[in-house]
């Protein structure tokens, strides 16, 4: 069977809260509104969908109601991470069982592994599991840098498929995609350089604005892929202070209180996470309305 086609723009959902439980309806009406608004994918229980902080179950039914709400409409990549190789392969397993596309598996935090490890926890993980995994490379929350080498590596193996980048660092693009070949699927996990990610030879973007402006995310990535470089620029230059705008406080508690403002869902955060910082409100709120958002 075919697998599906990883470009454009996947939506880093958040995981919408309720009086400390999950709020379903909201997440249901979210993806709706993805979808409706053109997104190319969905990644549920990423960083942004605050993973770290949900219960296995809570985890395992944010995955679920995800793929049941997108009803294959677009790809689905599960967020399938840990710093353990055992429980990221039972968290593979699980997004496989029930109908995700794709896994995407964070390289381990905290314990550090070298490059051999990295290698070896990837390969478990695609013996393990038949499912197209891509790996989260996010140093400066884990502390760990997967090299383009151990990439090359892995991109031998028939399960691992590609990457998501949150380096910022372009230049490795470029060299990634002339060692690991034309079948590596790269993208990006940095919004305000995805612009010149897809430059280098990137397929897209695993994004935290789309929750806010889905639309206007998803316009940038199809004029991307129909290699109209100008109106591309022209939409980066109307979403570039969002982009920003949406850590100037510890993610996701920025684009929580976006969507509060727009009516999709609860402002709360889970702990260690606090509520946005009343300080940058108002620059959210400007950059917003510069990215075509109407805030109440």
């Amino acid at each position: 069977m075919a697998r599906p086609s990883f470009r454009g723009v996947f939506t880093a959902l958040v995981t919408p809260f309720r009086d400390g439980a999950l709020d379903e309806a909201a997440f249901v009406a979210l993806v709706e509104r993805q979808i409706e608004a053109g997104v190319h994918g969905l990644v549920p229980v990423g960083t942004t969908g605050e993973t770290s902080t949900l219960s296995h179950d809570e985890h395992r039914r944010v995955v679920q109601l995800c793929i049941e709400t997108a009803r294959g409409r677009v790809p689905v990549i599960a967020g399938a991470g840990s710093n353990s190789t055992t429980e990221a392969i039972e968290l593979v397993r699980h997004a496989k069982s029930v109908g995700a596309d794709a896994a995407l598996v964070v390289t381990p935090y905290y314990n550090r592994p070298g490059q051999e490890g990295l290698y070896r926890h990837y390969a478990a993980i695609s013996d393990a599991v038949d499912l197209p995994v891509l790996v989260y490379n996010v140093p400066s929350r884990t502390s760990v840098d997967i090299s383009n080498e151990t990439l090359e590596r892995l991109s031998k193996l028939p399960n691992i498929v590609g990457v998501k980048d949150a380096t910022g660092d372009l230049a490795r693009a470029s060299l990634q995609r002339l060692m690991c070949g034309d079948g590596w699927v790269m993208l990006s996990g940095d919004d305000p350089t995805a612009l010149g990610y897809v430059g280098h030879g990137g397929h897209g973007c695993i994004s935290v604005t789309a929750n806010v402006v889905p639309k206007a995310c998803a316009e940038f990535y199809d004029a991307l892929m129909r290699g109209d470089w100008a109106g591309a620029l022209a939409r980066q230059d109307k979403l570039v202070r969002l982009h920003k705008a949406l850590f100037l406080d510890a993610s996701p508690a920025p684009t929580k209180f976006a969507m509060a403002r727009l009516g999709l869902c609860a402002e709360e955060a889970r702990l260690p996470i606090a509520p946005c910082a009343d300080a940058v409100k108002p620059q959210i709120l400007e950059a917003m309305r510069e990215a075509g958002a109407c805030p109440n």
